[in-house]
């Protein structure tokens, strides 16, 4: 928050300042009602606002301990402090507390600013100067409005602002969805955290808000999301989880590809684990395993092989010398099999020690799942490419496998990719290079080392097929680089409203792709997204078994 309106403080020596961002580490008194209370402080407003859309009349109280009461009138003195969440973003002025005194139970009241279709804007430079001037303060957002995002574990929610008319330029999903804008990818929609996970709805995309949701508008997590303190009342959307209308098939070969988030059958030891908040899990416990299962039998219909991302060690999450996944694998053929009577056989290759990324001590790697009675695998073509290249240095080794299918006697390599994350980019706001992605050259790199892996095998006369989660969509520069002129992108035949498999703050995006060659493409090759996981929420604070959050996604592929 660049600035601050001196009427918020009409108590002691920064009385006239006006620049909050001239006084970090100084000493300051300040008056306002509390609007809105978080885990870690609470929100404080001026009573006279400054009438400049530029100026924000709220700022954060930095308070663990002390309580504060919404609505209360306070003074409030302590340090200011410019916070920083990472290196790379928009710093949040706040108040590190060290005194405070009621000056009434109940202050005046203050009105909140609504935030609608018209007043928000779209182009991220006039967005960012809007929202900065409204950091902190109380805003509201009206009934009627569609949910873009699932309900998640923290209690997160994000809208459209639609009740009163379609928005131009959005393309919708079925469901009511909004798919990520090539053009424009910064765009933000307006969230909400819900503190209280007990009156936090469970909901999916397409829900609708039927009443008004009003807080301080909280910048956290490098992004602005409304802190709200009561209770909403929805009207819930309602689907049924996809079936894929492609099926096995004699003188086919079916590829499902299924992100198994994290997967594992271990609960870790809170002493063991970098994290213990985050990192401690029961997938079987939870249920996720016999989720998956029912998503091989039921969604995707047996397929002749399962191509799987982060699939965890047998310790999981813990940190340890431990990199066999068979306990993982195991488990999930086990559910499949109970549930189809077909018995699948898996393959991957160990990855060292802490050298491939994901979760602390998961030692996540890249799998097959295959039934044996429809293909064979040729052992001796199972590879991981890029071991030596710098690009794939702490990052997921692809796997490739070659499958002969057992009708035609044909052959296909199969190409299983996780490639560099985005965890480094920088937030849509943040003060310098806003949005930009520091790895994007690394995963261009990374497809540059595929696509020469495939130029090879177009040479020998084999065919291929790359899947897997890419981390980026299909119009960047990573998917260009790996499809060239060579190469088709399978998502590319399917229509533009369904060319998601993702849900990040909203925004529905292609992250797992198929890739084939032209002549495959043309004559050979069928596609499809069975969506739903990326569509339905979990209920806030509770366990879950959302077994993963893409969709999966399945081709096949007639051998000649």
């Amino acid at each position: 928050m660049k600035k601050k309106n001196t009427t918020i403080t009409p108590i002691g020596e920064i009385q006239g300042s006006g620049l909050w961002s001239d006084l970090a580490g100084r000493e300051v008194t300040v008056q306002g009602v509390v609007t809105g209370v978080i885990r870690r402080g609470f929100f404080v407003q001026s009573v006279v606002s400054s009438d400049d859309p530029l100026v924000s009349d709220a700022i954060f109280v930095f308070s663990p301990k002390w309580k504060a009461i919404t609505g209360e009138l306070v003074n409030v003195s302590g340090k200011v402090l410019d916070f920083f969440r990472q290196d790379n973003g928009k710093p949040v002025t706040q108040i590190k507390l060290t005194n405070v005194k009621v000056v009434k139970r109940r202050g005046p009241v203050i009105k909140p600013f609504e935030l609608t279709a018209d007043n928000v804007p779209v182009d991220p430079d006039e967005l960012a100067i809007f929202l900065n001037g409204l950091e902190g303060m109380l805003v509201s957002i009206n009934k009627g409005q569609t949910f873009i995002s699932p309900s998640n574990l923290f209690g997160d929610y994000v809208l459209i602002l639609d009740a009163d008319k379609p928005v131009e330029g959005v393309l919708r999903s079925a469901q009511g969805g909004v798919l990520i804008d090539h053009n424009n990818p910064q765009r933000w929609y307006p969230g909400f955290r819900m503190t209280d996970y007990d009156s936090a709805p469970c909901l999916n995309v397409g829900s609708k808000l039927k009443s008004r949701v009003v807080g301080p508008l909280n910048y956290r997590v490098e992004s602005y999301q409304i802190a709200v303190n009561h209770t909403i009342k929805v009207e819930p959307s309602h689907f049924e989880l996809n079936k894929t209308r492609l099926s096995p098939k004699a003188g086919f070969i079916t590829i499902m590809t299924l992100n198994g988030f994290n997967l594992d059958t271990h609960i870790e030891s809170r002493s063991r684990v970098k994290n213990p908040g985050r990192d401690i899990d029961d997938d079987l416990g939870d249920g996720r395993f016999q989720t998956l299962a029912e998503a091989v039998v039921l969604q995707a219909n047996v397929p002749d092989i399962i191509a799987l991302q982060e699939i965890q060690d047998n310790d999981g999450a813990e940190m340890s010398m431990v990199v066999d996944a068979s306990l993982t694998y195991e488990a999930l053929i086990k559910e499949i099999k109970q549930l189809s009577g077909v018995g699948y056989r898996w393959v991957d290759i160990v990855p060292g020690v802490g050298t491939d990324g994901g979760q602390p001590g998961g030692s996540i790697r890249n799998g097959y799942l295959y039934n044996p009675a429809a293909v064979e695998l040729i052992k001796s073509s199972v590879r991981s490419i890029g071991v030596d290249e710098p690009a794939f240095e702490g990052s997921r080794k692809p796997l490739v496998a070659h499958f002969k299918d057992k009708v035609s006697g044909k052959e296909l390599a199969c190409f299983n990719v996780h490639l560099a994350s985005k965890r480094h980019q920088h937030g849509i706001f943040a003060p310098e290079l806003a949005g930009q992605d520091a790895r994007l050259p690394i995963r261009v790199r990374q497809a540059m080392v595929i696509r020469d892996e495939l130029n090879t095998l177009r040479q020998q006369g084999l065919d291929f097929y790359v899947t897997g989660d890419f981390n980026d969509t299909e119009k960047s520069k990573t998917l260009t680089a790996l499809v060239g002129d060579e190469n088709v992108n399978l998502v590319d035949k399917l229509a533009p409203e369904q060319r998601f498999d993702y849900n990040h703050r909203g925004k529905l995006q292609v992250l797992m792709h198929g890739i084939v060659s032209m002549g495959m493409a043309e004559r050979r090759a069928e596609y499809d997204i069975i969506h739903g996981n990326e569509l339905l929420g979990v209920k806030p604070g509770q366990p879950s078994d959302k077994p993963s959050d893409h969709a999966y996604v399945i081709a096949r592929i007639k051998m000649p």
